[in-house]
């Protein structure tokens, strides 16, 4: 397997220009996201909760102000530096690939923020799968927020600029042997750069492949962070809750 320092994520997600660029995601639709999948989970108060691939920890630190144990873990190094800032008694981060089970068990495993299909191969998607199933509890649940890859597709736009902090990001998107791939190019003090995000357009369908491989119950599918139904056709988000 290729050495996880060697993909395309750890470079990129390390980088200032990933959090640069992405600087604007919503905080206030993150906290109503989590506070409605804890609800609707019926989480009580204190539970453990593993949030996988945290990157810098928004929903980690959300989820401990309302009252869990969490624990954040991601590939990127940088990420993971920033996040221990916010560390506390019931608040912990680490690096860790999410691909091999934590020893630790927890009574829900979140993968949010379409932080899943990075990998080159399936197994190690399926492996990432059997890993999430290993470290829940008895009953415990696992949540998986992905993007609804079948509406992103129709919906691509091929190319457009961005401009943030007063760099140009110059973006490219297609899709390439079951990848959608975004190019972003820019330059920044006199130095060109160049990275490309490539995530597997991962289905319903291919879900729940996995989840049988696995032997887990896929037990709702919801459409956007307000949990309402999913459709193929509109919704914004594919989350997948399981046991």
């Amino acid at each position: 397997m290729e050495l996880a320092e060697n993909r395309w994520f750890t470079s990129w997600f390390d980088t200032p220009y990933y959090h640069i660029l992405y600087k604007n995601r919503g905080d206030e639709e993150a906290r109503e996201f989590m506070q409605n999948l804890v609800d609707f989970l019926k989480l009580p108060k204190g539970a453990s909760i593993l949030d996988l691939a945290c990157g810098k920890g928004r929903h980690s630190v959300f989820l401990n102000k309302l009252g869990y144990d969490v624990t954040g873990v991601d590939l990127s190094q940088n990420s993971i530096s920033y996040a221990k800032q916010f560390e506390n008694e019931h608040l912990h981060f680490h690096t860790h690939c999410m691909c091999a089970p934590l020893e630790q068990k927890f009574d829900a495993v979140f993968n949010l923020f379409t932080s899943f299909g990075y990998f080159d191969e399936e197994k190690e998607n399926l492996e990432s799968i059997f890993a999430i199933k290993e470290e829940l509890k008895e009953g415990g649940w696992g949540v998986i927020d992905f993007m609804n890859v079948k509406k992103v597709i129709k919906n691509l736009v091929p190319s457009e600029v961005k401009t943030v902090k007063g760099i140009d990001f110059h973006i490219t998107r297609r899709v390439e042997n079951g990848f959608i791939l975004k190019d972003i190019e820019f330059e920044d003090q006199g130095e060109d750069h160049a990275f490309t995000e490539k995530v597997m357009a991962l289905t319903l369908e291919k879900f729940r492949l996995y989840f049988f491989k696995a032997g887990i119950e896929l037990v709702h599918t919801f459409g956007n962070y307000d949990l309402q139904p999913y459709d193929e056709d509109t919704s914004d988000r594919l989350i997948l809750v399981f046991r």
